[in-house]
């Protein structure tokens, strides 16, 4: 049995908090090292080791990899939709090239497996808006897009030329009541629950019916850790899974939030973000991810919404 030895990378981000708390559950505190650029996030002090860590200065993440002895690498480090349309040269020039240092240090250390996320980001307009299959047209319009669709070649291409284990879905909007989101165009089913409780009102930055596909944190991180856990021969998709749960439009979840706060109300004033969201598909097809490694998600919006009330109050 090899001892996993893992470094989360962005490990102080929306879903590194998470993920990095998952996996020291599983495989032990001492056997996850966290990183990332930014301070350690408050949830993870005292959980397990920590190092400052630019995943851009290659050397500087060699070196770590070498000296913890890691075996698997999660790399979630990256610069949202959101964000990366401000920066475009920078939200590119990250996201590319922190994968392929980790790719290159994948390659020369023989690390067992590596894993890195997509976005649903990768579709464009041109995609189809239901139930948008694994393999279809995909022509993005935001940086980030482009940024993952063409990681997601690399990833396949290291897997392809040099076996690089490398393992990747593709992420609808994530909603969690542990982190704040990261600049992303779903991030107002996130901020939506915290005005919700304060201020039993919320002005909407998307029309109210713009379906996205949508996922809770617990969902997204329990496709994660299977999807590395699967054997190697029943992943074969090396670009990156499609994965779903639930879509809803914001009307859909107000409606919901109603239930439990009844004097909730909504009104919309659409910047941006719409066009970044009418790009998207409305809803996706996983069936190859349920196919090929069993994933099945355990929330709908309804459960979803239960929990972030049960959960969120306490924060």
């Amino acid at each position: 049995m090899i001892r996993e030895k893992i470094l989360v990378i962005g490990a102080s981000g929306q879903i590194g908090v998470e993920l990095t708390l998952a996996l020291r559950k599983i495989y032990g505190n001492a056997n996850v090292v966290a990183s990332d650029l930014r301070e350690e996030n408050d949830l993870l002090h005292g959980t397990g080791p920590y190092v400052s860590l630019d995943v851009m200065n290659k050397e500087m993440l060699h070196v770590q990899v070498i000296r913890q002895n890691i075996t698997q690498i999660y790399l979630l480090a990256a610069i949202l939709s959101a964000t990366g349309e401000k920066n475009p040269n920078l939200a590119w020039s990250l996201n590319m090239q922190s994968l392929l240092n980790v790719l290159d240090i994948a390659k020369e250390e023989q690390i067992r497996k590596v894993y890195w996320p997509s976005s649903i980001a990768v579709f464009g307009p041109t995609s189809p808006k239901q139930n948008c299959p694994q393999q279809t047209v995909i022509e993005p319009i935001t940086v980030y897009g482009i940024s993952k669709y063409a990681g997601e070649f690399w990833c396949n291409y290291y897997f392809q030329r040099w076996g690089v284990d490398v393992r990747s879905l593709r992420y609808p909007g994530l909603i969690s009541y542990k982190s704040a989101p990261g600049g992303g165009t779903t991030d107002y089913a996130v901020e939506i629950f915290h005005e919700a409780l304060e201020e039993k009102t919320y002005e909407c930055f998307l029309e109210k019916d713009t379906y996205l596909p949508m996922m809770y944190m617990p969902d997204a991180i329990k496709a994660t850790i299977e999807l590395m856990e699967a054997p190697a021969e029943k992943i074969r998709i090396r670009t990156s899974y499609n994965v779903a749960s639930m879509s809803f439009s914001p009307a859909d979840i107000a409606k919901e939030i109603q239930k439990h706060i009844p004097e909730f109300s909504i009104t919309y004033k659409p910047d941006y973000r719409q066009q970044i969201a009418n790009s998207w598909p409305q809803s996706i097809d996983d069936s190859v991810a349920r196919n090929d490694w069993g994933w099945q998600e355990d929330y709908d919006l309804q459960r979803m919404t239960a929990d972030m009330f049960k959960n969120l109050p306490h924060k």
